[in-house]
């Protein structure tokens, strides 16, 4: 693909990017490999709602820079992507942006890996959360290294998002993949439940990569603590929260539900969890009920 092709499509995505509201002001960065050893990417301080082609600059694998338009300089956090070409060879583009929904999640703490819909399992597996690094500092790259060996797609805590792909529009699509898959994740907990894909479910849907051609950096494994999101980190596969339970494809699961107005929570497995203060509760009202049949209130 010819340079200035190349220019004109980090200018739509970024033009799509703002007009999603996943970055504001100056927010986010994209960059594309054109070559062993050049970058071509946005520069720091733009939006990424009105960029032109000659805004890009060119760096090499280092990040020095190497050309571009008079006082134009390579984005602040460029070290998160070059962190990226290093560790995966197959990655050409890279996009950090900073989805509310999903950043949300990263601001919460909780990622996105639990198995709920076909369609993030068959792509990006799960959706990790790379500890919380100052950005423009070394800290970053090295926070988000252990991820991009096995994910194309991951939250930045308390910062945003970052996708990896075979080419612009690819890393692009899994950052709208990720956003989407936070609002459904969060509608779904408003409303007290989700239903997980079981073990075995997820284990056919891995079957689907193969036989649709879908390329992946990793396989898929299965984090062993079912009902709350893992912050293990996974460096050499995607782990995903799913229940094992032969037979069955979905397993409803209302833990989620804790934090939107649940009364009680019941697990995968059908254990009841209740707070403190629904225990209490309960126990007064048992106490209530005995002491009044044995006419011991009057």
């Amino acid at each position: 693909m010819s340079d200035a092709q190349l220019r004109a499509d980090i200018v739509e995505i970024g033009r799509r990017l703002w007009l999603r509201g996943f970055v504001a002001s100056n927010d986010g960065n994209i960059s594309v490999r054109i070559g062993d050893d050049r970058l071509l990417m946005t520069p720091t301080g733009v939006s990424k709602g009105f960029m032109t082609p000659d805004m890009m600059v060119i760096t090499d694998m280092d990040g020095t820079l190497v050309s571009g338009a008079p006082g134009r300089r390579p984005s602040s956090e460029m070290k998160m992507h070059l962190v990226a070409y290093r560790e995966r060879p197959d990655v050409k583009a890279v996009v950090h942006a900073h989805p509310p929904l999903a950043t949300g999640f990263a601001v919460a703490g909780i990622p996105l890996d639990r198995a709920v819909l076909a369609e993030v399992v068959t792509t990006l597996g799960s959706v990790p959360i790379a500890e919380y690094a100052t950005p423009s500092t070394e800290e970053l790259p090295e926070a988000v290294r252990p991820f991009v060996r096995a994910h194309d797609g991951m939250l930045l805590a308390n910062h945003g998002a970052l996708t990896l792909g075979s080419d612009l529009y690819s890393a692009y699509y899994k950052m709208e993949t990720i956003e989407h898959f936070a609002r459904i994740s969060l509608v779904a907990r408003q409303l007290g439940r989700e239903n997980l894909l079981s073990r075995e479910e997820v284990d056919r849907l891995q079957g689907l990569r193969d036989r649709y051609g879908i390329r992946s950096p990793a396989p898929i494994c299965f984090d062993e603590r079912e009902v709350e999101g893992s912050s293990r980190t996974a460096v050499d596969c995607q782990a995903v929260v799913a229940p094992e339970t032969p037979g069955g494809r979905l397993v409803p699961d209302t833990s989620v539900g804790r934090g939107a107005g649940s009364d009680v929570s019941v697990g995968t497995d059908g254990t009841i969890q209740l707070t403190y203060a629904q225990l209490t509760t309960l126990i007064d009202e048992a106490v209530r009920l005995v002491t009044e049949s044995l006419g011991l209130n009057r």
